[in-house]
């Protein structure tokens, strides 16, 4: 179904680590104009900043390039996502005081504990832990770094800051973002007693709404150098994870989307928050009150082209891997030490049991141990009460390869969905369009906005084929100590 004229366009801004991208799309899902601009940052062993004026002149000129050929009139508004757990302090106009701290900055550990404790049984009721990567640790830390700030401070995430420039000053921050700033998405409030328990000031933190509020318009000078014409309206975005997912057109309940890059990252749509007890999944909420768990494991595509000397060989890999149905070894393809989910490992480490026949078996055995991870995690999702309906849409990197995504879906026994373009920037413009024209639902909105380029049926049999190499993966990560016994015997049983 259409959820708009034709000739509408709206704006998609994804404010990364290495750079800013920008879409213009239709209602129909073309893409009217693309730009991009980089960004660097200061590494230093575990501090990881940004400039936040540099944000901005990427947005400006990602968005220029992007809206080139796009008639100001068309243009219906705009969204913009950055990366989860990245902050920084502003003075009460949005001038930032500090530099931005990255969302995989690490100098918050002990905040990180201290925030923990301070609300361990508000964080147990939601299902959270909070972690040193978290923005709510590193506004304590820099609390402390910057105090004599605090009287006049304002948090404000990345895309707040971009936000602020677009509308003329501060305006509310979006529910997603302030996740990991220890908001309750269930209450929908701050957690003001923990805040004084920490020695936060309530002045600290902006006014919350929900993704796709309006929360102002473009001005003049802000046009002048995006191209996004003044008066546009704003919405308030959602992190970079959940944009991707609404990049995918996977939005009704029951439905998930399994993002395949570096690592690998399950994403599903529920009626109701997911509470994981192990703490290895969290809910974001959706801009119409759905709930988004989501999980992240370590393994995926990173090990195939570590020490490679040649990523274009993968397509010539893929042929041969075709000839191993089951692989010979065994493999847990991990990408660096320790598993995040479907289970919590800290001390786990890749491995690849049995000697394969050739380099074509070797390759089999990483890519079907990274599709019988994917189907731990569906049955894992389950065990915790969630629904598994429909199709599975295979979206990052990974999903360019037609034979990985045929052996995905013939693992899993699911149908999936491989979107045309499936990025964080095209969730924001399908947010955007959600948030102005107010007459369809987000689901119908992101069926008509994303273009699904392949469908991919499972091979009968094949699942069944798979099935004991699988269920050997698990009695190895459960011997091991890893995997825990229920988990192990509820995925043998259900998937």
């Amino acid at each position: 179904m259409g959820v708009g004229p034709p000739d509408a366009v709206w704006v998609g801004i994804d404010v990364g680590t290495q750079g800013v991208r920008a879409l213009a799309v239709t209602a129909a899902g073309e893409v009217a104009g693309r730009g991009a601009a980089p960004l660097t940052g200061r590494r230093d062993g575990a501090r990881h900043e940004q400039t936040p004026a540099d944000w901005w002149t990427a947005v400006a000129a990602a968005a220029r390039t992007a809206l080139a050929d796009v008639p100001p009139a068309a243009v219906r508004g705009a969204a913009v996502c950055s990366t989860s757990g990245t902050v920084l302090l502003t003075d009460p106009d949005g001038e930032p005081l500090t530099e931005g701290l990255m969302y995989d900055d690490g100098r918050a550990p002990e905040q990180a504990r201290a925030a923990q404790e301070a609300g361990e049984a508000l964080w147990d009721r939601l299902g959270l832990r909070i972690q040193p990567s978290w923005a709510l640790a590193k506004v304590l830390w820099l609390a402390r770094e910057h105090p004599a700030d605090l009287p006049r401070a304002r948090v404000a995430h990345q895309a707040d800051l971009v936000v602020a420039r677009l509308t003329g000053g501060p305006a509310a921050t979006d529910s997603s973002h302030a996740l990991k700033t220890g908001y309750d998405l269930q209450a929908e409030a701050w957690p003001r007693e923990v805040h004084e328990r920490l020695g936060l000031p309530a002045s600290l933190f902006p006014e919350v709404v929900r993704p796709g509020t309006a929360v102002g318009e473009v001005t003049a000078e802000a046009a002048a150098a995006t191209g996004l014409p003044a008066g546009t309206p704003v919405v308030a975005g959602m992190t970079d994870g959940c944009a991707s997912q609404l990049g995918s057109g996977a939005l009704r309940v029951g439905r998930w989307n399994s993002v395949l890059g570096t690592t690998l990252v399950h994403k599903g749509v529920t009626a109701a928050p997911v509470r994981d007890p192990a703490g290895v999944m969290y809910s974001h909420r959706a801009p119409d009150g759905a709930w988004l768990p989501g999980g992240a494991s370590s393994v995926g595509a990173g090990v195939l082209t570590a020490g490679a000397a040649d990523p274009a060989d993968l397509p010539r890999l893929d042929e041969l891997a075709a000839r191993h149905e089951p692989s010979g070894a065994l493999a847990y393809p991990l990408v660096s030490r320790g598993e995040r989910f479907p289970f919590l490992a800290p001390e786990a480490e890749g491995f690849l049991l049995g000697t394969p026949s050739g380099e074509g078996d070797r390759h089999a055995a990483l890519l079907q141990g990274v599709a019988f991870t994917e189907r731990l995690a569906l049955a894992y999702v389950r065990q915790l009460g969630a629904t598994v309906e429909g199709p599975i849409t295979f979206t990052g990197g990974a999903a360019r390869s037609a034979y990985w995504c045929r052996l995905r879906a013939d693992v899993l026994g699911r149908e999936a969905r491989v979107p045309e373009h499936a990025d964080a920037a095209l969730g924001m413009a399908v947010l955007a369009a959600y948030g102005t024209r107010g007459d369809a639902s987000l689901a119908d909105v992101a069926e008509s906005m994303v273009r699904v380029r392949a469908v991919v049926e499972p091979r009968p049999g094949r699942m069944e084929r798979f099935t004991e190499p699988f269920h050997r993966l698990l009695d190895e990560l459960e011997r091991r100590g890893w995997l825990p016994s229920e988990v192990a015997a509820y995925a043998r049983e259900h998937g």
